[in-house]
Parts: C-alpha cells; sequence; structure tokens
C-alpha cells in the first residue's frame, strides 16, 4: 500500500498537480490548505502594531468576508483535486477556521459563512481527521490538529503574554490528552514539527525576532519518544523542510507542498 504525505499547500495548487499520485491509496495532508498570503500579512501587521501598543487594524466587512472566502474557496479546490486520485485524511494547520470560529466569526461579521469542515466531510472520501485517529487498511493514524504549545509563548514571548500563556496551558494540555488517547499509532500527521526537530524560524518574511528560534512542540516531542510511531509528517514552519529520526520514529517536515510517498 502506497501512502502519500503533503505538506502545507497554501493554495498552490499548480504545485500539487505535479505530484505523481495516480498509483497512491491513500492521501494525507499537514493542513494550511488554503491560500495564505494576506492573513500571514495581517497577523505580522497585527504583532508590530502590538509591539508598539497599539490595537490590532480593523478590517470591513467586506474585506473580512473577502479574506475568509479566498482561504475556503482555495482550500476546497485542493482537496477537490486531490480526492480524484484517492481517500483524502487532512488535518486543519492554523490558517484554517474551525466550525466555531466560523460560527463567531459570522456572528461578529453579521455575514453567514460556509464552515470548511462539513463541506470536506461532506465528500465521501475525505476525512478531516482533526484531534481524531484513522484506521486505513491496518494502519492507525492520528491527526493532531494546530494548538500553540506553552513552549512557543515562552520562546517568542507575544506582546499579550499572559493572555497567550493562559490560553497556551488549556491548547497544550488538550493536545496532551489527545495524544494519550491515541497512544500508539503507526502514523502522527501533526501541523507544527516536534521541538527542536526541523522547526527553526529562518523565514526573511517573519519578525526579526523570531529569527533563529524553536517553533516546535514539545508536548509533540514527548509523545514521539514515550509511543514512537514509525512516522511523523508535518509543515508549519516551511525553511526548516526536511527529514530526522527521533529513535526509530523518521520524522518528515514537508515544508510548502512538498510531499513523500511511503509504502505500508
Amino acid at each position: 500500500m502506497k501512502i502519500c504525505v503533503i505538506g502545507d499547500p497554501h493554495g498552490d495548487l499548480k504545485k500539487i498537480k505535479k505530484i505523481p499520485l495516480s498509483n497512491v491509496d491513500l492521501i494525507l495532508v499537514t493542513g494550511d490548505l488554503g491560500k495564505s498570503e494576506s492573513i500571514r500579512k495581517r497577523a505580522f501587521e497585527d504583532i508590530e502594531r502590538e509591539k508598539k501598543g497599539l490595537p490590532e487594524k480593523e478590517y470591513s466587512i467586506k474585506e473580512e468576508k473577502k479574506q475568509f472566502m479566498e482561504l475556503y474557496g482555495s482550500s476546497v479546490e485542493i482537496i477537490k483535486y486531490l480526492k480524484k486520485f484517492a481517500p483524502v485524511f487532512t488535518i486543519f494547520g492554523n490558517l484554517e477556521h474551525t466550525n466555531d470560529e466560523t460560527r463567531d466569526l459570522s456572528e461578529e461579521i453579521g455575514i453567514k459563512l460556509p464552515f470548511l469542515k462539513n463541506k470536506l466531510n461532506s465528500w465521501s472520501n475525505v476525512r478531516v481527521i482533526n484531534n481524531r485517529d484513522a484506521n486505513f487498511k491496518g494502519v492507525r493514524i492520528g491527526g493532531l490538529g494546530y494548538f500553540t504549545d506553552t513552549v512557543w509563548v515562552k520562546n517568542f514571548k507575544p506582546a499579550d503574554y499572559e493572555e497567550r500563556m493562559f490560553l497556551a496551558k488549556e491548547s497544550t494540555e488538550k493536545a496532551k490528552r489527545i495524544l494519550k488517547w491515541f497512544d500508539k499509532v503507526d502514523i502522527l500527521v501533526c501541523h507544527q514539527p516536534p521541538y527542536k526537530i526541523l522547526d527553526k524560524v529562518t523565514a526573511k518574511f517573519a519578525p526579526k525576532d523570531w529569527y533563529g528560534k524553536n517553533a516546535g512542540s514539545k508536548a509533540i516531542l514527548q509523545y514521539i519518544k514515550s509511543k514512537k510511531p514509525k512516522y511523523v509528517f508535518c509543515g508549519h514552519i516551511h525553511e526548516a523542510k526536511g527529514k530526522e529520526k527521533i529513535g526509530k520514529t523518521e520524522v518528515y517536515n514537508l515544508g510548502l507542498g512538498d510531499y513523500e510517498i511511503i509504502e505500508f
């Protein structure tokens, strides 16, 4: 059985179409499905504004909807293409809106917005496996959706440190519970890398004070050391793309739309 794992597509359908998929049995995706340029620009602008003690920039309802629909539409197009070749299991990265986040944004701007998870799960051969395990022909797969690890807050020291740390503690404890529930899997698909493994920030567009810092997760690292899955696939820190081993576990950061085909 052949499994193709694809790193964060970010809406680049031209690049995804270059992947040889004709003979694969399953496709896994590490999240960040849709286009991210406007969202990334907005996020980094807000970071710089925080440093200056300024509030986040306000956007019009029209701008909010346009940004949401660009991400939603490009995400759907990526999965719509991939599902032609094989069943697709995907997690969400830090870009996708969960159903709860979509509902909150809809209420905030007063416009009904579509649910990405519901759309993808409506296709018979597509599954969103955020914080869920799945069994495909005897291969156990754990899908861990993106979360903010407390170590990220400690290392990157955002302006709203106390609030971010409070939220990170909650999300990290939840991730640990999910990983404990997974127990031992053959493949772990997660968005961010394990801590200090293929996770160093060196991208030119990132804030200067982020350069050289490790953006991975200690919770994921501890899980790998304890449960020793055969494979771990991630993305998120695209410039750290590569392969390393933690004991017998092969860890792949598949970067920006790159891929790996494995056989079971």
